[in-house]
């Protein structure tokens, strides 16, 4: 019997049906692949399972699980490394109906258990360690009645996925989830604000996987190297292998280059997820080491604003067809507007770097964007007139099958985040951007990071471009000391690790020059150098505004 009552509606919808289709399909395609050390030559052993061995490896599973009492509705915490056990383990879950609990641990461990008790899970299913930090925080874990850990269990109880996939094959049929029936509980980075829970239904994922189909023509032959995690559950839909990498998947930024490069080149890996920070390291490797990468024919790299520079870098190792895309969109919708590097590199850098914006491209297919006039107040129904003029900077807000509805037991973020509009709903993104004459959207920064001064308002993206076409800086960062509406403008600048040291008069004195240059960046007076912006945990992108402004108003008052 289910945890909860299940009350959705509409068609019967179930993610776990695209695996058994491409098990039936393609039985003998590797789904995932994993490094398993090395040989006594030094090569590079892997093992894997086929789309016909996962599908029957979650079968077991998924009895193993239901017999425990994970079934249909069950809210069940989810730690575990990706891996061959991860895609076996999710499609389970899938099975069964339950609702995975998913939540970055690189948050910090106070905000991650806050996020986890907040959900009331029934279940707890996690490697060894994971349970080691359940076991020494059990206040956080009140409602958890049924334990599985994912390897050796030591001495917190429970029972193992070893011991529940111990049952003899036979098919299992999936649960007859709904379309708007809760498939998932995924948590934000927190990286502007609280961490909040985004309710995934069956619904959700469905679109969200044929959007990614759809737009990138997937084909039956891809093969994935997903440096994120949440990326790689959709390989087994969309019928990808999928080459799991060797790296800390909280550590993009620090990666070693030829842990990428090597899996392309083992396994003619032709899709790629990276973030920025990952797109931006393995690029300059590739580029000093002048590697190329011909089996690749896309990289997807989101999570924060790419810059035309770190694509133009990366390119250097694709061949003439293939493309870097950067689809935008958040955690509660994602992907809803994309662009490649052809378009990019011929069309809109020279635009960007003058400080009109990071293009994104145009919405998707069977999604709708809206750009509406910029506010810190909830919208609780949509009116025509909540639109700016084109070209005018507002709020992008988006409507679409694969948005999220709400998020979990937080109706003020709800009233601040959906906009009513009949039956349907909009997304508010909190992102600042315009709309130009072709369609396409350009991305100008968070609505929460927006310098409000006594003359106006400042964006992040569009004045930091100003800066970071100087060969020195590494990135920058916009900042507002003081209240609203008379905020200072602070410009933070990170130099490139080679030249992080020495003197910075000459420097700053060149950034003086080059702000007073351009109207949008006049009013900027003061300049802080920083030795490492500090970022978000899950693409090591995004940068901690907050924290820099609070550290600006330190060195200020200091000085």
């Amino acid at each position: 019997m289910a945890e909860t009552q299940i009350a959705a509606s509409g068609p019967q919808v179930n993610i776990a049906h695209r695996l058994q289709h491409t098990a039936a399909r393609m039985p003998s395609k590797r789904a995932v692949v994993q490094t398993a050390g090395r040989d006594s030559q030094d090569r590079m052993a892997y093992s894997h399972l086929t789309f016909a061995e996962l599908d029957r490896a979650s079968d077991r599973l998924a009895l193993g699980l239901a017999h425990a009492g994970i079934v249909r509705g069950t809210k069940t915490v989810l730690m575990v490394k990706p891996g061959i056990d991860f895609f076996v383990l999710i499609f389970a879950l899938f099975k069964v109906g339950a609702v995975p609990v998913v939540v970055d641990p690189g948050m910090g461990m106070q905000r991650m258990l806050r996020c986890l008790e907040s959900t009331t899970p029934r279940a707890f299913i996690g490697i060894p360690a994971a349970h080691v930090v359940r076991a020494f925080f059990p206040r956080f874990f009140r409602s958890t009645k049924i334990t599985v850990t994912a390897g050796r269990r030591l001495f917190w109880g429970g029972t193992t996925l070893a011991h529940l996939s111990r049952h003899p094959w036979q098919p299992y049929e999936p649960a007859a989830t709904r379309r708007d029936e809760t498939a998932a509980i995924l948590f934000t980075t927190g990286s502007t604000g609280p961490a909040k829970g985004a309710v995934y239904t069956h619904g959700n994922f469905d679109a969200q996987i044929q959007q990614i189909q759809d737009h990138f023509a997937i084909g039956e032959d891809e093969i994935d190297l997903p440096t994120f995690p949440l990326f790689a559950l959709f390989d087994p839909a969309l019928g990808m292998t999928a080459v799991i990498p060797d790296m800390d998947p909280r550590k993009p930024a620090q990666v070693d280059p030829e842990k990428i490069i090597r899996p392309i080149r083992h396994h003619g890996v032709t899709n790629m997820f990276a973030s920025p920070a990952l797109l931006n390291r393995v690029g300059r490797f590739g580029r000093q080491n002048r590697i190329r990468l011909p089996s690749l024919r896309r990289v997807v790299s989101a999570g924060a604003p790419v810059s035309p520079a770190n694509i133009a870098q990366f390119a250097t190792m694709l061949s003439a067809e293939a493309q870097v895309h950067t689809p935008y969109g958040a955690t509660e919708a994602v992907p809803i507007i994309s662009i490649g590097s052809h378009e990019i590199l011929s069309e809109t850098r020279a635009m960007s770097e003058q400080g009109r914006g990071m293009c994104v491209g145009r919405p998707l297919p069977h999604t709708r964007i809206r750009i509406i006039r910029i506010t810190d107040d909830p919208i609780p129904v949509w009116d025509d007139r909540l639109e700016v003029q084109p070209g005018e900077i507002g709020e992008i807000i988006v409507q679409g099958e694969l948005v999220t509805r709400r998020y979990y037991r937080h109706p003020r973020a709800d009233a601040l985040a959906k906009i009513q509009d009949g039956d349907r709903f909009w997304h508010r993104m909190g992102d600042l951007g315009w709309q130009d004459d072709q369609g396409r959207i350009w991305f100008c920064g968070r609505k929460s990071h927006r310098v409000i001064t006594a003359d106006g308002d400042m964006y992040t993206i569009p004045c930091e471009a100003i800066f970071n076409n100087h060969p020195q800086v590494f990135r920058s960062a916009l900042v507002g000391i003081g209240t609203p509406p008379r905020q200072e403008p602070v410009i933070c600048i990170e130099r490139h690790a080679d030249q992080a040291t020495g003197d910075t008069k000459y420097l700053e004195n060149a950034l003086q020059d080059l702000a007073a240059s351009h109207p949008l960046t006049a009013p900027i007076r003061r300049i802080l150098f920083h030795p490492s912006f500090p970022v978000d945990i899950r693409h090591n992108a995004k940068i901690f505004r907050e924290k820099l402004a609070r550290w600006a108003a330190k060195q200020i008052r200091g000085k």
